[in-house]
């Protein structure tokens, strides 16, 4: 009698509260989760469930059998896996989801590196604006720009994204720049449209202590962060651009930074994974090789002289 094999389809179906989610989950038939769970019974001399034609709940017996071995056989598995992925830390695959333009920008980078380490581990990318299915697709780590994760995650703050008016210098050419945010109804603005909602995303700005929005007409909207950017570049308005693409544009001249002392650092760029007792080895590396490289890292966030434009 496999035992483990019996005590988890237990743990499962008591979780589940259903023979038939039970099978749907392990791949088996309704029939295969009831014959496990009465031999179970036989063995251990008690009845673990109380069955109806469509739910079954835990007996008085079955209650305790299920506190007593739940944790440990979380336990065990995890112990399991840790012994297995000793010898493979160093290869396998890693999924990843992450936005578009936080993927071509914050992570290939990271990627390269960390496979010119590890040439063993390969990745598989969800790069998309809205919102992934984690569980489903499979996801190990994701990385989130804006708000922090809402779902039951652990999630880290890596760095502040700035959301830095500005434009471009031949825009500037013809144009006064504006001295406050209401001085931009004077001017063209490109705005972002949110994907998920098609509505244009308010401009948000931080001045002494207190975070207010601001709705433009915008002679530009797109769904598309980049080329919301490139329109600005194009000197086609003032965009509010965050700061993982305007931050190489304005270093290079391409954007000049305006309102700077409104600038908003609310939002943030958040790695996030599921809490796990049998987290991969390599995919725990990898958490805490962009960790650290992305905590420290300037290239996506600029110092108030270069905001300023002093040197």
């Amino acid at each position: 009698m496999d035992e483990l094999r019996l005590i988890a389809t237990f743990i499962k179906v008591a979780e589940l509260g259903s023979f038939n989610r039970t099978a749907t989950q392990l791949g088996v038939s309704a029939a295969a989760v009831s014959k496990a769970i009465r031999q179970l019974e036989q063995h251990l001399g008690v009845r673990l469930f109380h069955r109806t034609t469509r739910k079954c709940a835990l007996t008085e017996d079955g209650q305790l059998f299920f506190d007593s071995v739940k944790d440990n056989m979380a336990g065990l598995i995890a112990s399991l896996n840790r012994t297995r992925n000793a010898a493979q830390d160093e290869e396998g695959l890693i999924r990843i989801s992450a936005g578009g333009a936080v993927g071509r920008k914050v992570l290939m980078p990271l990627l390269a590196e960390f496979s010119q380490r590890y040439p063993g581990i390969s990745f598989d990318l969800e790069l998309e604006d809205g919102t992934t299915d984690t569980v489903i697709k499979r996801i190990d780590v994701g990385f989130k720009a804006g708000n922090a994760p809402t779902a039951q995650v652990v999630a880290r703050r890596l760095f502040p994204i700035q959301l830095i008016v500005c434009a471009a210098p031949s825009y500037l050419a013809t144009r006064s720049p504006p001295d406050q945010p209401a001085d931009l109804i004077h001017h063209r603005c490109v705005g972002y449209r949110q994907p998920g909602t098609g509505r244009p995303v308010p401009w948000e700005f931080h001045a002494n202590g207190e975070t207010t929005y601001l709705h433009n007409q915008y002679s530009v909207c797109c769904s598309d962060p980049e080329a919301e950017m490139q329109a600005v570049i194009e000197g086609m308005g003032i965009g509010q651009i965050d700061s993982i693409n305007a931050a190489s544009a304005i270093r290079a001249g391409k954007l000049v930074p305006l309102l700077t002392d409104t600038v908003s650092e609310r939002m943030g760029l958040y790695l996030f994974y599921a809490q796990r007792l049998d987290m991969p080895a390599r995919v725990r590396r990898f958490i805490d090789f962009a960790g650290d490289r992305l905590r420290t890292s300037e290239d996506f966030y600029l110092h108030g002289r270069e905001l300023s434009g002093k040197p």
